[in-house]
């Protein structure tokens, strides 16, 4: 749009100085991310006509609180390698191991979760540190003017088809 003749490298190296997870957004497509979230590994991951519900419940967690309550727990396979079975199968093989954080200042939270869960999402999770969650859906499972029965108004939701970059 503004022509710069910046390469992606470039754009991301930008984005680094915004913050740690930015740089992740300039390649619009999946992506392993490492170190602080600005190592990336192309992933070869097909989510076509797949659509995310993404949630902003309008809360923010403090980082450092949220660093505070974390208990890390082992996953039980490698990221990296968990990511790469079928989306069906995230809910067993991957966690946020901030989501316990988040849900103790913020109880309400867990109901976002469960929400997307009880509304069809065949993966559901908080964004890094939160506040937002997002929940996956299958093919012609999560039409774009979705429901938001059961959701506080206040809080924002985009329905968004996955990317086919």
């Amino acid at each position: 749009k503004y022509q710069l003749g910046l390469s992606q490298a470039d754009l991301a190296a930008y984005a680094l100085r915004l913050g740690s997870d930015c740089p992740f957004f300039i390649y619009n497509k999946p992506m392993f991310a490492t170190g602080r979230g600005e190592i990336f590994e192309p992933l070869p991951l097909n989510l076509d006509g797949y659509h995310f519900v993404i949630i902003h419940p309008r809360l923010h967690i403090s980082t450092a609180q949220a660093f505070s309550r974390i208990k890390p727990v082992p996953a039980p396979q490698s990221l990296a390698g968990a990511v790469m079975r079928p989306v069906a199968e995230w809910k067993n093989l991957i966690s946020n191991d901030f989501e316990a954080a988040a849900f103790y200042f913020f109880p309400e939270l867990r109901g976002v979760k469960e929400w997307l869960y009880d509304t069809g999402a065949v993966y559901a999770s908080m964004t890094g540190t939160g506040s937002c969650f997002f929940g996956i859906f299958e093919p012609g499972a999560a039409p774009e003017h979705f429901d938001h029965t059961g959701l506080n108004p206040a809080w924002e939701v985009w329905t968004v088809p996955a990317s086919k970059a």
